[in-house]
């Protein structure tokens, strides 16, 4: 799968912190008019991924939505002068693992869930049958596994892996600890969270708090404002956000359907504090979001 990278935006929101944003674009598709995992879900909300660089070293936090787009990183990068190179992958979930292929011949670095989970779904991630079209071909898989906690150093700068069981059991938060940002994957999302695994929700709850706990002081989510990101993301308000929302969906998923109302309704207070932002596409997540924690409790 090759990707159009047009829309590919890059910025700096600390000094050797890149981001690489793609999709938020107001209803712009770029795979196909038809239903599919690119357009429905990662472009129309927004991806990023992010890039650690110091001297000739960069530690890549997801290779993004196609070989293409990590090819785009590369070269950024190379540009910069880099010439080693390791992924780190924040879950194993199809938008999150297209683009290993541009990083084949460097190491790979995953939670030992996401490895677990990438040998289970790779026939139908290369088959285009796991999440519909488009397919991914070849998968690259990791080639170093960790479990808790896993230290790094990026040049002078020190990196830590934190495995968090929030939207997926395998999420991987990166730490930049002189800096206190925290790389957060899938495991924060702007305006609302994506619930994967609505069985783990107490699980997600209790490893929000302690995500609140680690002293982050700004938080940089795969799914978010691309001006925000570059601004230098978002204050730890947003998990409390996160928690507010999931709170509520809990509450309403148990109520009368009759009684739903839209998510910029649902999440009003987050919004006019300023913690998240107004984006209609989420509508369609949150209407998902409340059917498939319905769904859990019969």
């Amino acid at each position: 799968m090759r990707l159009p990278t047009g829309t590919l935006r890059i910025s700096e929101p600390y000094p050797g912190l890149f981001s690489y944003f793609d999709g938020r674009l107001n209803g712009a598709r770029i795979f196909s008019p038809e239903p599919n995992w690119v357009d429905d879900g990662a472009y129309a909300l927004g991806i990023a991924s992010f890039a650690i660089v110091s001297g000739r070293e960069a530690v890549v936090y997801d290779a993004h939505l196609s070989v293409a787009h990590g090819e785009v990183i590369r070269k950024h990068l190379e540009g910069l002068g880099v010439r080693d190179f390791r992924l780190v992958l924040s879950h194993h979930h199809i938008d999150h693992v297209s683009g290993n292929a541009a990083f084949a011949d460097c190491e790979i670095i995953a939670h030992k869930l996401t490895e677990a989970a990438m040998h289970r779904d790779r026939p139908a991630l290369e088959a285009g049958t796991y999440d519909g079209p488009p397919a991914i071909k070849p998968i690259v898989m990791p080639t170093t596994i960790f479990e808790g906690t896993m230290g790094l150093d990026c040049g002078k700068r020190r990196l830590t892996l934190l495995h968090l069981d929030i939207h997926s059991l395998d999420g991987v938060g990166l730490m930049l600890e002189d800096e206190r940002v925290l790389l957060a994957g899938d495991t924060l999302e702007d305006m609302i969270t994506y619930v994967a695994e609505p069985e783990r929700l107490e699980i997600h709850f209790k490893d929000l708090d302690r995500l609140a706990k680690l002293g982050a002081t700004r938080l940089l989510p795969n799914h978010g404002d691309a001006d925000w990101i570059a601004r230098g993301g978002y204050a730890p308000t947003l998990i409390t956000a996160t928690e507010r929302y999931m709170e509520r969906l809990l509450k309403q998923a148990a109520a009368d359907p009759a009684t739903d109302v839209p998510v910029r309704q649902f999440v009003a207070p987050e919004i006019e504090a300023g913690w998240i932002s107004d984006y209609a596409p989420y509508e369609a997540v949150h209407r998902r979001n409340l059917a498939v924690v319905r769904n859990m409790r019969g």
